[in-house]
Formats: structure tokens, sequence, C-alpha cells
């Protein structure tokens, strides 16, 4: 959460921490090409980009030249960025940084199912490759979108990103087993480590990944973890989830880290890699050709 006046109601959703400006250097080499693929950006003129008032949280600016040079900070050549659900399904921001990086930026949007054709190719052409369910903050789209959304995008060639708690897969299996593009399970499966690997929704998110060709998302460590900041309970959970398909593993940073109490050190997290995945070829899968095949960019020189 983040944090709130002492004994007092809030009035409106709690503004946020911002992100530390200065971060750990990295402790291996990260390798040309290398991409993060999930973060957000926050615009500084909220009048003209304003919040949707059903939001969780209310987050600090992270403009696009704070994101740009957060990826130079942690070695990255490329990114992907995730509508943040304060904006709903107002895309408008993150469209307009995306298109001045064409090159190197893709995204994820976030629409209603009555969004038209134009706007999903227009959305394309600016360099969005698919749509996220969150079932988790204020402003985003529930499960109850996701089939119609899925037919919606399967010929764009897109797939399904979702964030929620990966105990809620079980009962969902039948679901999205049946869907016709693939999925991407956000930040490990967003549920405590502490449940273990044995567990039916780790379970249920390994079948996924296994038997259906979905991806995880290795990142936000700090929202499943117990061990603030070192986050050693998480290495056996992202070991175990590389082991079952290294091919559909993906890195991200999760920057600006909204809605904690306590700021993470975006570079500390990139170098989680190096315990999670020690092999450097391994590592190059997962921050290099696993995006580049996801998402469409050019293959790293």
């Amino acid at each position: 959460m983040c944090p709130t006046p002492s004994g007092l109601p809030p009035q409106e959703p709690p503004l946020c921490l911002g992100p530390l400006p200065q971060m750990d250097a990295a402790v291996f080499d990260v390798p040309p090409g290398a991409c993060d693929t999930h973060a957000h950006v926050v615009a500084a003129d909220a009048t003209a980009y304003p919040l949707v008032p059903e939001r969780t949280y209310t987050p600090p600016p992270a403009p696009e030249s704070a994101y740009l040079d957060m990826l130079s900070q942690t070695g990255m050549t490329r990114g992907v960025l995730v509508q943040i659900s304060v904006y709903g399904t107002d895309n408008r921001y993150m469209l307009e940084v995306l298109r001045r990086s064409p090159d190197t930026l893709r995204g994820v949007g976030v629409v209603a199912p009555s969004v038209t054709d134009r706007e999903l190719e227009d959305m394309h052409a600016a360099g969005v490759r698919g749509l996220r369910i969150n079932v988790l903050f204020g402003g985003g789209i529930g499960f109850d979108a996701m089939e119609t959304l899925a037919h919606r995008i399967a010929g764009l060639g897109w797939h399904m990103q979702f964030l929620m708690d990966a105990r809620q897969l079980p009962e969902l299996l039948p679901r999205m087993r049946k869907l016709p593009v693939p999925g991407v399970v956000d930040h490990m499966g967003h549920m405590p480590v502490a449940d273990g690997v044995d567990s039916a929704g780790f379970q249920a998110l390994q079948h996924l990944v296994r038997d259906h060709g979905w991806w995880v998302k290795l990142s936000g460590a700090y929202r499943i973890s117990e061990r603030f900041d070192d986050f050693s309970d998480v290495v056996p959970w992202a070991q175990a989830l590389i082991d079952t398909a290294p091919d559909r593993m993906l890195w991200g940073s999760d920057w600006p880290h909204v809605h904690q109490t306590r700021m993470v050190n975006t570079g500390r997290l990139r170098n989680q890699l190096a315990l999670w995945a020690p092999d450097a070829d391994l590592r190059r899968r997962i921050l290099v050709s696993n995006p580049e095949r996801l998402y469409g960019f050019s293959p790293a020189q």
C-alpha cells in the first residue's frame, strides 16, 4: 500500500512513493538488445491526462524522460510499457511515448470490449502487442471481458496479459485454456512465495506455461516476498518457473514500483537475474531472444 495519514481515512486514493533516482550497478554483463518488459509511465500534466476516480492509488509523475533514463541506467536497450491502472482505458500517454520510439519500445494496452477495430489497428501501429486484464487494482478490465477481447485481438497476433493472484488460476483454467491467444502472467503469479511451489496456484501457473504456451514475467519480486530487500525467498520460485519453460520467461523491472510503503532499488531487482539464471546464455534468452519473439522486435545485433 501507499502511505496514508495516520488515523485519518483517505479523502482520495493515497499518494505513492516515487522511484529512487539512483540504482545499483549491474553485477553481470547486460547483453545488447536487453528488454525490460514491464514498466509504466505517468505524465507530469494531470490535467491533460486525468487519473480515473476509481483508482486504488495515486502515483507521482513518472514521465517519458525518467523512464528512458531508467532504461539506460539499467543497461536496457528496449522496453515494454504497460498501461497503468490509474488511467483506466485512456491509453493516450503511453501511445504517445511508444510512437516516439518505434524501434525500441512496445506496449500492452487496456481497452473495453466496445473498442473499435480502428482503435485496435491504431494501437498496433503505435507498437501495442497485447491487452491487459487487471483484477487487483481499480481502473482495470476484469475477467468478464477476457474472452471477448481475446477473440478481438487474435487476428493481430497479440496476447492477453494478466495481473492477478495465481491462487485464482485453478478455477479459471477451463476458460483460460480455451483462449485463442497466448497468455502472459505478471509478477510470477503475484501470490505469496510462502505458499510454495507445490501449491495449487503455482502448479496451475506451471501447467499454463508448460502445456499451453503461456509466458511469465519474472518481475515484482518485492510484491510476493517476505524478505525485504534481498527477496531471497523468491529464488527457488523464479528458478522453478525458468526450469518449466526457459524460452517463455521475460524480465521486467515494474518501475516506478507503485503501491509500496518501502521503495525498492531497480538495479538490485535487475541483479536478481544473476541468482535466478546464473548462466549467461540463459539470461540472454530471458532478456533478448524471448522478448524479440513475443513483442516483434528486430533481432539484436
